[in-house]
Formats: structure tokens, sequence, C-alpha cells
């Protein structure tokens, strides 16, 4: 938890000190969240070298965002609401997903990634595949559903997020098209991969429909 706060809060340093055994752990991160990224993908390979970070105010209401996309099969969202781990998500994550799949579309259909005669589209979960993010909110009056202060309730959030994120992440795409290309394959892949999936499901459910009729000849 002290790790996690240094990490939520740049340049602030946590030491922690057992004297008994005089053992001290000293955790202080200047990169903040993109440093608990860089640490969350320590173990995995990455499409690209640095987090992508995002920052901006409106409304007395700041909003950071790191996100590192890898070759993983998995998301990993840790989102954060005044240092409080946000576990069920809430509104602020609604407009990350939101704004995450709004972007990369744009981008994917206006460079010509993808093929939108052949009905070919790339969703929220094909987007979110290999991600890892790390969504850090600060606002003045949290509104948290139920008593365990695990999912954000403020129905304006949701669009301060997605308004911030949508145009700086769309500002970046286009500043780094290599970068872009990359997220954008991985993304085209999982979702040529679903489609194959669920096509094989159909087909063994059409399979087994026919293998166990009994066919009565008269």
């Amino acid at each position: 938890r002290l790790q996690e706060l240094a990490f939520l809060n740049p340049g602030i340093k946590i030491v922690l000190r057992d004297k008994r055994d005089e053992i001290e752990e000293n955790f202080q991160y200047e990169g903040g969240i993109r440093s608990f990224v860089s640490f969350l993908n320590e173990a995995r390979t990455s499409l690209h070298e640095s987090p992508i970070y995002i920052s901006g105010e409106r409304d007395n209401t700041q909003v950071e965002i790191a996100l590192q996309w890898t070759t993983s099969y998995s998301a990993n969202i840790l989102s954060f609401v005044n240092n409080i781990n946000t576990i069920e998500g809430g509104t602020h994550v609604s407009g990350l997903k939101t704004a995450l799949t709004r972007s990369v579309n744009n981008y994917a259909l206006s460079r010509k990634l993808l093929k939108a005669d052949k009905g070919e589209s790339i969703s929220g979960d094909d987007i979110r595949e290999g991600l890892t993010c790390v969504l850090s909110v600060k606002i003045p009056e949290p509104q948290f559903v139920g008593q365990t202060k695990t999912k954000l309730g403020n129905s304006e959030v949701r669009g301060l997020v997605e308004s911030i994120l949508g145009d700086m992440l769309s500002a970046f795409l286009e500043e780094n098209p290599v970068v872009s290309k990359g997220i954008i394959s991985k993304a085209v892949d999982a979702s040529r991969a679903r489609e194959a999936a669920r096509k094989a499901r159909e087909l063994s459910r059409r399979k087994s429909a026919l293998e166990g009729g009994d066919l009565v000849f008269l």
C-alpha cells in the first residue's frame, strides 16, 4: 500500500522503518503512475517502449492516465479516486473505456487500417487486450457506491475522463504512427481471433445437434 501511494503521488518519499531489526524500505517514484505501469509490466513484453501519459484538469478535477500495451492477452486496469483503489471501477473507468474505443477506432478508420467495407471492426475488449493502465482521479467531493468505497458514482466524472483522454489520445495516435499501428494491429488480431472462435463454436454446436438427432425412416 505504501508503494502504491508513492506511485500515485510523484516526488513524495515514504519511508518504512522497522527499528527492531533496523530494516528500512524507501518508496519514491518521480515518474508517478508512468513508473507504476512500467513496474506492473516488468515481466511482460511491451509493444512500445514508454507508457503513454495523459493528464488534465477541469472543474477542479484532476485526471491522470498512463497506458502501455503488451503482447499479453489479458488487460490490467487499475483505477484510483483520491488515492483510494476503486477495485469495482465506476464512472471514471466507464469514461476511460469509451474514450479508448472511440479514439482507436476513429484513427484506424481514418488511416484505412480497418476494412470497414467488409464489416471489420474492433471492440473495446479487442482494444484493451494486453493493455496495462493506471487511472488516477482526484476530485473534491467523491460519491462512492456502497460503504466499501470501491466504486465511483459521480456521473460528471465519466464525461471529464472521456473528454480528456479522447482529445489527448487522438493527438498522440496522430503524432506517433508507428506506435499507433502496433496497437491497432494487435487489436485487429484480437478481433479476428474472437470472430474465428465464435465461428468455431457455432460449427461445433451445429455438428453436435446433427450428431445427436435420431433419424427415423418410414
